[in-house]
């Protein structure tokens, strides 16, 4: 009798025993990460294109028969050089107007190509005027009177009225090409029927981008007949959420990526177009967006392969910080009207009320409330609370 009772007891005990344990509390496996110091950036993220900066339309001056374009698309050409022959047309070499009008080209393109020689010598007066600015920028910083962000923005000044010089040289050349092809019009239409072609001419020296009008046949006054540019100008187009445009501002870092080499490409905003579009996006929503121009800053051996048209994606550095407290945005929730995480201490959550500053898509930087080697759970679920077990997966 006795040793069935101690029987019983024990297998009473072991009953309670499973029982207990059986219904005990469970740790909560979840995912942590450390709270840590380093580098934030807020970005704002969009898909953009290449596209050469200046680009050249050729139209026919006159209208006449044009003969076939034998040059294809990426052929380079020279300043002066033939793009496409037009025959004259007939019935408009002897008729008087055409001849009035050739006239009044003439004098409206030699009037344009003195007001470009005008701009010319003003943008080589500025340009002279920045490097002299430049260099005694320069003199007085070596003796400690200014400071380096002054010389800095001397160059920055320099560069700008030096590429406003070559542009105002480019501006002449165009205007010299219109002024010869608006003379040769003139030529052209006092000649008697059955005259001599007419040479359609490259106003620069560049590469075929497109060809327009390839095919022989007739072509109207101020018809597109090839289009050529420079590919080594490229400039990248993106088109922006108004929202995220009005906080991005010229001179802005932009990281291109995606283009198809091996590194991103630094580029600085250059233009943010004061006028906004309507674009509907793929999921049918109307969005109203802004074109950001950028400018490639990387050196050109770096994107050689890049032509006009390419695909990138620019990313708009708006905020950057180093040795910032940050944590996992996945980690961070709504606790009344602020924000709060949850740590791991002695193998249980406690919940801990922070203070946020700027944050991207994955961390977030932490004002207070929070110190860095702190596990964060990254994940919380609505098993976690204050005081639940937890243990990291």
């Amino acid at each position: 009798m006795t040793r069935g009772r101690i029987a019983l007891t024990l297998i009473a005990l072991a009953l309670a025993a499973a029982l207990a344990w059986g219904f005990m509390p469970k740790a909560v496996p979840v995912e942590t990460e450390a709270a840590a110091k380093g580098r934030l950036a807020v970005t704002v993220e969009e898909e953009g294109k290449t596209r050469v900066r200046e680009r050249y339309v050729v139209s026919a001056p006159v209208a006449g028969y044009a003969r076939r374009i034998d040059l294809k698309v990426g052929d380079p050409v020279s300043v002066g050089q033939v793009l496409a022959v037009l025959e004259p047309t007939r019935s408009a070499d002897l008729d008087p107007r055409s001849r009035a009008q050739a006239r009044a080209s003439v004098s409206a393109a030699e009037a344009a190509w003195q007001a470009a020689r005008d701009q010319a010598r003003a943008a080589a007066s500025a340009a002279e005027l920045a490097s002299q600015n430049l260099t005694r920028t320069q003199a007085l910083s070596g003796q400690k009177f200014v400071s380096q962000a002054a010389v800095d923005q001397a160059r920055t000044e320099q560069q700008r009225a030096q590429a406003a010089h070559a542009a105002a040289e480019q501006s002449v050349n165009v205007a010299r090409y219109d002024l010869e092809a608006a003379r040769a019009t003139l030529m052209q239409a006092g000649a008697s029927v059955g005259g001599g072609s007419l040479n359609v001419v490259s106003p620069v020296a560049a590469r075929v981008l497109k060809v327009v009008h390839e095919s022989e046949g007739s072509v109207a006054a101020g018809q597109p007949l090839i289009e050529v540019g420079n590919p080594d100008t490229l400039e990248v187009e993106v088109e922006v959420l108004s929202t995220s445009a009005v906080k991005i501002a010229p001179g802005t870092r932009v990281h291109l990526d995606r283009w198809g080499g091996d590194q991103p490409l630094e580029g600085r905003v250059r233009v943010v177009e004061p006028t906004g579009f309507t674009k509907i996006s793929a999921l049918g929503v109307e969005e109203q967006r802004v074109r950001v121009i950028v400018d490639i800053v990387a050196p050109r051996e770096q994107w050689a392969r890049l032509g006009d048209g390419y695909r990138v994606e620019a990313a708009f550095v708006i905020w950057e910080g180093r040795d910032i407290l940050t944590a996992p945005t996945s980690a961070l929730f709504r606790h009344g009207n602020d924000w709060a995480v949850f740590v791991v201490e002695g193998g249980r959550a406690v919940l801990k009320p922070v203070r946020i500053g700027q944050r991207n898509g994955l961390r977030a930087q932490v004002l207070s409330g929070l110190n860095a080697s702190e596990a964060v759970i990254t994940h919380p679920d609505d098993k976690i609370a204050a005081g639940v077990k937890v243990k990291p997966r």
